[in-house]
């Protein structure tokens, strides 16, 4: 290739090198676009897979612990085919059926607790779990460079997107700035009159250019904050009472019914009144269990909260309960949802027959409650799409004759079932009134 003062050997060694300047910016606005795609492209698919994986995995599995399933770490290492694996996650009950060792050993394993269906999932959205699996650190194996990587891989991508925007923004100022040059160095040449150049704050260029980056990335923030209103994922306010439902629903085994008595009943669960709290507590009057710390780290004194109920109980210790004299407690609210949702607890809990860690998350392994799930419409919605309504033996269901009529001549396969959203829970109506 001949260099450029063979092909222009009339042309100024400056007109050359900005020649040279203009077609390395071009090389390198190719290789950023290329970057950013595959990086986008990469982060988008892990966080679909988060999304994925939070609304129909995470009350069942996690990421690196035993839950009600196994750990999800390294899962496609330990099947031998990722089709096989595929099949497990749309429709466990059919593929015990194919009598897979690896399947039935794991059935047996867990009690032959039967895994949900998620019979709608493509395959690339079991992909985009797997791959979000793969990018969640083994809890204290991260390496030290890894501390700070690890809120941007679980958060919103926010600071992800304004760097680019900000990469991308340089680039184009820097090929206006070479375009520039060349014009001028053209216009030089054949002796046109010198144009003296705008001032940046005058330049219209430049100016569209900063509006649309605003535009865009105000869009963008504004969408995001306006979709997150409302929405309190993993808020956990501090209770007047430290409260551990790991204590009472995990060690001790109370149910969730004992005290949230709403939850068969009607709409609301409803929190316990402090009377419900003294069936216990007038003969348990000191913590004799293991330690129990906040998410700070700090030690809790089991009796002194129990002192603190006594408190709103109206309560001394070696003298006759009035219970006349009680208080309520003032907890604090965590889940709310907006007032032209409608949520009926006993609709879901008995009739549907949905466990409470399914919305909750593990419940009985928390010691301060938080929101598990963004309890967002995408987030019910997909429930309701993979959900089989419990049919057998649930008089709440027997208006739908068809269904049950179709279940029985083989119409309907019984391994997928009746889901939710064939019986309307996808209707506007439903759930908006």
């Amino acid at each position: 290739m001949q260099p450029f003062t063979d092909i222009f050997p009339h042309q100024e060694p400056q007109f050359v090198n900005m020649i040279s300047v203009r077609r390395l910016a071009k090389t390198c606005l190719t290789v950023i676009v290329l970057f950013l795609s595959f990086t986008l492209g990469t982060s988008a698919n892990a966080q679909d897979g988060k999304t994925l994986f939070q609304t129909n995995c995470a009350a069942c599995h996690a990421v690196h612990k035993k839950l009600t399933g196994p750990a999800l770490a390294g899962v496609e290492d330990r099947w031998p085919d990722k089709a096989k694996l595929h099949a497990w996650v749309k429709n466990s009950a059919a593929f015990l059926k194919t009598g897979d060792a690896y399947a039935n050993n794991l059935y047996n394993e867990y009690n032959k607790t039967a895994m949900n269906l998620f019979p709608n999932f493509a395959d690339k959205d079991i992909d985009a779990i797997l791959a979000y699996i793969k990018t969640v650190p083994a809890p204290g194996a991260a390496p030290a460079g890894a501390a700070s990587a690890a809120p941007a891989a679980e958060g919103d991508n926010t600071l992800l997107f304004g760097i680019l925007t900000l990469v991308l923004a340089v680039v184009a100022l820097v090929l206006l700035q070479v375009n520039s040059n060349l014009k001028k160095l053209a216009d030089d040449r054949e002796g046109l009159p010198a144009i003296e150049p705008v001032p940046f704050w005058k330049n219209k260029s430049y100016i569209a250019l900063v509006t649309v980056v605003l535009f865009i990335v105000g869009g963008y923030l504004t969408s995001k904050g306006a979709m997150g209103l409302g929405r309190s994922q993993d808020y956990q306010p501090v209770q007047p009472i430290y409260y551990s439902h790991k204590v009472h629903a995990g060690i001790n085994q109370i149910n969730c019914q004992y005290c949230h008595i709403g939850v068969y009943q009607g709409k609301q669960a409803t929190i316990p009144s402090v009377n419900i709290c003294m069936n216990c507590h007038l003969a348990i009057n000191e913590y004799k269990g293991e330690k129990i710390y906040t998410d700070e780290g700090a030690e809790v004194d089991g009796t002194a909260e129990i002192k603190k109920l006594y408190k709103f109980a109206g309560f001394e210790e070696g003298k006759p309960w009035d219970a006349t004299q009680a208080k309520p407690v003032e907890w604090a609210r965590i889940h709310n949802l907006p007032d032209h949702v409608y949520f009926n607890h006993s609709q879901h809990v008995k009739a549907g027959q949905v466990a409470c860690q399914t919305c909750h998350g593990e419940i009985q392994k928390m010691d301060e409650v938080k929101q598990f799930a963004d309890l967002s419409m995408g987030w019910c919605i997909n429930c309701h799409r993979t959900t089989q309504v419990q049919f057998k033996d649930n008089g709440f269901y027997s208006i739908y004759e068809k269904y049950h009529q179709d279940l029985k001549s083989g119409k309907i396969d019984s391994t997928k079932g009746i889901t939710v959203e064939k019986i309307g829970g996808t209707e506007c109506q439903k759930c908006h009134y």
